[in-house]
């Protein structure tokens, strides 16, 4: 006799995480997706927020071969508030990005003096 507790096991137990804006779709365990979707909840002011950094910390996961626990466990004995989290999630997509898409850096880029009169504003 089936209960409202019992777990169907014909149902898979995985969630997709999908960002279109970058072309990434992963499944990755339920589970697993509770735990850093709730810790990012916890830290953010804002739910889509923290939407967006569980998906950005399955990309890292995939695009550096580790576990996304791990990561999380990282984050978590950091104890970063909102700012040093977007600090952090930064360093980790910049390892994964091109150097001319780099996020975070506000360094502006002078071009040398013979370029920049060809340059028009």
């Amino acid at each position: 006799m089936d209960t409202v507790n019992s777990i169907n096991s014909n149902i898979d137990l995985t969630v997709r995480v999908f960002d279109q804006f970058y072309n990434f779709d992963q499944a990755v365990p339920a589970n697993e997706y509770d735990a850093v979707n709730s810790y990012f909840e916890s830290v953010m002011t804002k739910k889509d927020a923290a939407k967006n950094f569980t998906v950005a910390l399955f990309r890292i996961a995939q695009d550096t071969n580790a576990n996304p626990l791990t990561l999380l466990q990282q984050l978590q004995e950091s104890g970063a508030d909102e700012i040093g989290l977007n600090l952090v999630m930064a360093y980790y997509l910049n390892g994964t990005r091109s150097p001319s898409t780099l996020l975070g850096v506000n360094s502006v880029s002078t071009p040398n003096a013979f370029v920049a009169r060809n340059i028009k504003v």
